[in-house]
Parts: structure tokens; C-alpha cells; sequence
């Protein structure tokens, strides 16, 4: 259990205080002084910068591979607008855990065990851990197909991968593991050469990415699909617990709270320009070739960019898919340990050495060894996994969002830092988008006949219930307003120093009539979708 020496704070491993150690630079523990000048400003950055570049390159994994290979080789560029409409998505989300860790110091799962109780606690994590240990799974996967291309021999490509990210990360020093994380982003990079020896049209590709449009002769329910395809590799429960933990460890407090959002947005514009480029080589390989529009997998993607333009861009793409793979499988891995670390009371910091915090590197250690034996282990029902990825994110997706946004409006737990009207409305559009589209993906997954005229009915319906529950959930919110008494006045508290009281000392959450419903109907949505996918596994392991 971790010791008792961080007096009032909320900060559950004394390791996750001090000072911030990051890849390009160092913040001295109270380092209070203004920057004013813009060399001061960009050195705090540099420091800063790391948790929301890591959680945005480690989601261009091997499923975002992929997923928008599939789409540029399919559809050529036409899919390209769906990324720019999904940045304010990933803001959203992404900042919003951002300030619940720089200011709580407290990890996602912990936050949510502690204010609504064992049941949605031990759910968070039970279901993380079994959908990220599939996740895993998924980037060895990439590992393997990358190292075919190579000519390399699988098993041992795929355990010495495994090796490489668990020495990565049980070096006992946070600096160590994010410099290793920073040199696999500039890795990232070796997409860009093939993008520009195969120069897709730059007009088309604008044209695209801000005009939305369908792409003719397909059925419509394969291309909604593949559009929510895109969503779930590019908003995944994983990156919620990963970037709230991560900032905690890096040390992140309330006073750099708008660096690290500078630090989201370089991500984002990352993963952005790599999703984009990934559809638009992809695109220009197979235009007017057979394999237009018959998809297969990364393997066959490699393939094709090595006719189009090369051999050298067949094996960089490779080279850049083994990338992806390790810096995601690190991220989820870590996203996992970290959970359970704040859970279960142990210490979970990459500033411990692995003498210090056993449970933390075990956990991390046995996902990554177990996950890279079930893929080199020959008949893994690898696809069957695959599905099983799909399925879970979406079965987990809308209570991760939900519960984000209810931690976002507790003022016990972010104070000052809580979410204002306009983020309220924002952040609710968007999980009402994620419920509906996470929803349309488990129905596909477990029901693969799924028509485009169901397609449209979810979200006719989905749509009408948002509706209703908006229109229900202000009226009860007046209606609870109008019972309580007035509250008294607060003291003016400063955001730059304002952190969460321990969470012991937090008064319970008063829940309104509308948060209880909703809850007991997130509820009821959870126990139907489980038992479903249950089935579903059932049904496909006993007729593979």
C-alpha cells in the first residue's frame, strides 16, 4: 500500500510529486515565477510537452493503420473530412481529463470509484483492462505484419518488440521512458517520404477534407461503418485513463494547465496530418489499380505502396507500422497499469524502480508477454479478437465519456477548474454523437447483416432520445434548483494553485433525479450490451 507522506494532498503515490522531469527540460517543485519573455515561455513548454503527443501518436496504432489505409485505398480521399470533425471531438475529451489530472492528482478510475461508487469503479477497470489487453493484442498483430514484410522471422520479432517496451518502461525513470516515447514520435515521421513520392492531388485533398461527401457505388451501411471505424480508433476509452494518469506522473499542476493543452493540440495536429496522409498514399498506390477497393490488411497495403513507388516505401511503411504498434502497446499497457495502481492502493509511478512498485511493472510486464504469446501461438483466433476490440470499445465508451463529463461539473473535485455552460453543451453533443456511434459499432459487430435503413433508424432514434433526455434533464435540474436552498457564498479561489483536497475529506456527490436516471439507464445499456457480446463470442468460438 502506498505510504501516508503527502500530507493534505490528494496525490496517491508521494512519487507523483516533485519536480517535473520531462524529455527536453526541468520545472523545479514551487517554481512559481512569471514568463514573460517568450524563450522562458518556450522552455516551460518544452518541459510540458509529452503527455498529449504521446496519447495522440499512440493512437495512430495499428488499428488507425488500418483503419485509414482501408478507407484511402477503398474510397480514395473522400473519407478525409471525417478527421477534421473529429477534432473538437478529441479536444473535448482530451482536455478535460487533462485538467482532472493536473488538478486532482488523482487517476480517472479512482475519481470514479470514490464519488459513485464500487460498482462503476470495479466496472471502469474490469472492463479496461480486458478491452486494452485485447487492444495489446491488436498492436502485436501490426508487429507481426510488419516484420513479414521485412522478411523478419515472426516469434522472435514479435517477443524481442515485447522486451524492447517493457525495458523501456521499468528503467525507473519517468525522463528515461519519455525520451524513448519521443524518439518512436520522430519515428512517426517515415510516413512523410512516401507521402511525398506519391504526391497525392493537394487540391482534391483540401477539397476533401472540408467539404463532406459519400463516395458513390457503395453501400451505404459499409461506408457508415467505416466512418465509425474511424471514430473508435481515433476516440478510444484507453486514451482517457492514459492521459489523466500520465500528467499526474509527469508531475503537471494547475499553473501549466494551458501548456499542456499547446502540448494536446501539437498531438492532435499530429495524428490529424498522419490519419490524412495515411488516406491520401494510400489512395494514390492503388487508384486504377486491381487492389482499388479491395482492402485486405497492412500486409497488403505495404505491398501496394512498394509497386507504386518503391520498394524503400513498402519497407518504411512497415518500418512505421512497428512504430505505431510499440508506442501504442506502451500507452496501453501503462493506461492499464495505472488504473489498477490507483484502484487498488499500490504505487504506480515510472519514477519508481520496479523493486519499488512490483505490482505496477507486473501488471505491465505480464499484459505485454501475454498478449505477444497468443499472436505467435498458431490458430489465435486473432480476427475473432479483433471483433472483440470493436465490441468492448463500444461497450465502454459511453460510461467513460458520461462519467468524465460528471467529474467535469463536480465542484468538490475540480473547483474552480469545472466546465462552464458552453463546454456543458459541447461536451454533451459529443457524447451524445459517441453513444449513438459506439451503439451503431457494437450492432454491427454483433449483428453483421445491419442495413443502412437500421443505420439511419439508430440515429433517427438516438437522436429523438437525446432530444427527450435534454428537455428532461433541464426541466429536473429547475426543478431540483428550485428545492435547494441558496448556497453560500465562496471564497474567490485562484486557479493557478487551487488542487482537490484528498479524496477522503470530499463531501458525496448529491446526484439530481436526471444524473440518477441517466445513470440507472447507463446501467441497464451496459448489462444488455454484455450479455449480447458474451453471446456473440460464444456463438463465433463455437462455429469457428
Amino acid at each position: 500500500m502506498v505510504e501516508n507522506t503527502i500530507g493534505t494532498s490528494a496525490v496517491l503515490d508521494s512519487a507523483h510529486t516533485g519536480d517535473i522531469e520531462g524529455a527536453f527540460g526541468t520545472i523545479r517543485e514551487g517554481d512559481v515565477a512569471p514568463r514573460h519573455r517568450t524563450s522562458m515561455r518556450l522552455k516551460t513548454l518544452l518541459a510540458v510537452i509529452g503527455p498529449g503527443l504521446i496519447v495522440m501518436v499512440g493512437d495512430n496504432d495499428a488499428g488507425a493503420f488500418g483503419t485509414y489505409t482501408q478507407a484511402g485505398q477503398n474510397y480514395g480521399t473522400r473519407m478525409l473530412w471525417t478527421l477534421l470533425l473529429l477534432v473538437p471531438v478529441i479536444y473535448v475529451n482530451q482536455e478535460m481529463v487533462l485538467r482532472l489530472g493536473a488538478v486532482t492528482g488523482v487517476g480517472h478510475a479512482r475519481l470514479i470509484l470514490e464519488r459513485y461508487g464500487k460498482f462503476w469503479g470495479a466496472f471502469s477497470v474490469i472492463d479496461l483492462f480486458v478491452l486494452n489487453a485485447l487492444t495489446i493484442v491488436t498492436e502485436f498483430i501490426g508487429i507481426s505484419l510488419g516484420l513479414t514484410y521485412l522478411g523478419l522471422p515472426k516469434i522472435p520479432g514479435v517477443f524481442a518488440a515485447a522486451l524492447i517496451v517493457i525495458a523501456s518502461v521499468s528503467t525507473g525513470s519517468f525522463r528515461r521512458f519519455e525520451r524513448v516515447s519521443m524518439v518512436l514520435v520522430v519515428g512517426s515521421l517515415t510516413l512523410i517520404p512516401i507521402f511525398v513520392a506519391l504526391h497525392p492531388p493537394a487540391g482534391q485533398m483540401m477539397h476533401d477534407f472540408v467539404v463532406p461527401g459519400m463516395p458513390g457505388g457503395s453501400e451505404l451501411s459499409t461506408v457508415m461503418l467505416l466512418i465509425i471505424a474511424i471514430v473508435g480508433t481515433t476516440v478510444a476509452p484507453w486514451q482517457l485513463f492514459f492521459q489523466q494518469s500520465y500528467l499526474i506522473d509527469k508531475r503537471i499542476t494547475p499553473r501549466f494547465i494551458r501548456y499542456a493543452r499547446v502540448d494536446l493540440w501539437i498531438g492532435i495536429v499530429i495524428v490529424v496530418l498522419g490519419a490524412g496522409a495515411m488516406m491520401a498514399f494510400s489512395a494514390a498506390a492503388f487508384a486504377g489499380t486491381p487492389g482499388q477497393g479491395n482492402f485486405t490488411d497492412t500486409l497488403g497495403i505495404a505491398h501496394g505502396l512498394a509497386a507504386a513507388a518503391g520498394q524503400w516505401a513498402g519497407i518504411l511503411f512497415a518500418i512505421a507500422l512497428i512504430d505505431a504498434s510499440i508506442i501504442g502497446a506502451a500507452a496501453v499497457g501503462l493506461s492499464t497499469s495505472y488504473a489498477l495502481g490507483d484502484v487498488l492502493g499500490l504505487h504506480h509511478s515510472l519514477h519508481r524502480r520496479p523493486s519499488e512498485a512490483k505490482g505496477f511493472y507486473a501488471v505491465f510486464a505480464g499484459l505485454l508477454l501475454l498478449s505477444a504469446v497468443i499472436v505467435v501461438i498458431p490458430g489465435s483466433p486473432l480476427g475473432l479478437l479483433t471483433e472483440g476490440v470493436q465490441t468492448l470499445a463500444g461497450v465502454l465508451l459511453p460510461s467513460a465519456t458520461v462519467f468524465l463529463l460528471l467529474l467535469c461539473n463536480d465542484k468538490a473535485v475540480l473547483g474552480p477548474w469545472v466546465n462552464g455552460r458552453a463546454k456543458n453543451i459541447l461536451s454533451a453533443v459529443t457524447i451524445a454523437v459517441l453513444v449513438m456511434l459506439s451503439t451503431i459499432l457494437t450492432a454491427s459487430v454483433l449483428f453483421p447483416g445491419i442495413t443502412s435503413a437500421q443505420i439511419i433508424a439508430i440515429f433517427i432514434a438516438g437522436t429523438v432520445l437525446t432530444a427527450v433526455a435534454a428537455a428532461y434533464l433541464a426541466w429536473a435540474g429547475h426543478r431540483h434548483k428550485g428545492k435547494t436552498p441558496p448556497a453560500a457564498p465562496q471564497p474567490v479561489m485562484d486557479r493557478a494553485t487551487w488542487r482537490m483536497p484528498p479524496v477522503a475529506m470530499l463531501t458525496k456527490p448529491v446526484m439530481s433525479p436526471g444524473t440518477k436516471t441517466g445513470l440507472t439507464v447507463l446501467r441497464g445499456y451496459l448489462v444488455v450490451a454484455t450479455a449480447l457480446v458474451v453471446i456473440k463470442v460464444v456463438q463465433l468460438a463455437l462455429g469457428a
